[in-house]
């Protein structure tokens, strides 16, 4: 058999790759998180003073901090899903990014809660409360990132799965501060980060070589 006759017949049974469209990706993403939102609204668990806090500082801070993480980790995972990309500076850009808004909540702090004792403006059952909640919420958008990488060729999976990890974890955190009824920013990076970190980390130990559909 000649060696073109074999190549035909190694391939008569492949179908074309389907073209990865990152703006779909992103639209997939947004759209799962638009309507993770519209159900915690519509189940009535938007905060209920939350037309009176939204111009406040701490809430100008959580969510604005919130939105550009989960903005620019989105974009950070969706590129890494390419060949030729890498999310090493997109991370360090926004691990960079997130340690510049924990230092600004220092400065949106109300005077009455730097009156509480360290306890108090911790409040661990909250806490812990808030970010299984976070982590919950980020489960189905890890998921629907799980699949755009499986059917992707990430030339750095490890990356990657960091990237989306934290993508999910930023995604649902800023779902959540909708319902969060806490407004200490102390509170806030606690216990954000540790449901940030928690979904990380188990991003990063299931996609690269762990996870299957």
């Amino acid at each position: 058999m000649s060696n073109n006759a074999l190549i035909h017949n190694l391939t008569a049974d492949l179908t074309p790759v389907r073209l990865r469209s990152p703006w779909r990706e992103a639209s997939l993403l947004l759209a799962l998180g638009a309507l993770e939102l519209a159900l915690l609204l519509e189940l009535g668990m938007m905060r209920h003073d939350m037309a009176q806090v939204i111009g406040s500082p701490y809430m100008l801070w959580k969510m604005g901090s919130l939105a550009i993480l989960a903005g620019i980790a989105s974009s950070v995972v969706i590129r890494s899903f390419s060949p030729l990309a890498s999310p090493r500076r997109g991370l360090i850009f926004m691990l960079s990014l997130a340690g510049l808004a924990m230092i600004g909540g220092a400065f949106v702090a109300s005077p009455a809660d730097s009156d509480l004792s360290l306890l108090d403006r911790v409040s661990p059952a909250h806490g812990m409360l808030c970010a299984v909640s976070i982590a919950m919420l980020a489960l189905p958008m890890l998921a629907m990132l799980a699949i755009q990488m499986r059917r992707a060729a990430p030339t750095h999976p490890a990356g990657s799965a960091i990237a989306a990890g934290l993508a999910a974890a930023t995604c649902g955190a800023l779902i959540f501060a909708f319902c969060c009824p806490m407004n200490d920013p102390l509170y806030i990076v606690i216990w954000y980060s540790a449901g940030c970190a928690a979904v990380t980390s188990m991003a990063r130990w299931l996609l690269p070589q762990r996870f299957r559909l």
